[in-house]
């Protein structure tokens, strides 16, 4: 199902770094993010949902121009 928050996310496994674009146009990186919630990202039905419960606030980030 298509989240209604982030329109696209990527992981790079050599960096552990987690990028993701939300539907606003905005893009961030999430610095060492374990690849296993990552991939646990993948799998959730509601990514917006895992994304502020797992993500936000837990990892150092940075905006992407």
């Amino acid at each position: 199902m298509p989240s209604t928050v982030i329109r696209h996310f990527d992981y790079d496994a050599a960096e552990h770094r987690l990028d993701v674009q939300f539907v606003s146009g905005r893009r961030y990186s999430y610095f060492e993010v374990p690849e296993r919630l990552a991939a646990a990202m993948r799998r959730a039905s509601s990514k917006g949902s895992f994304f502020n419960r797992r993500i936000r606030d837990h990892f150092r980030f940075t905006r992407v121009e």
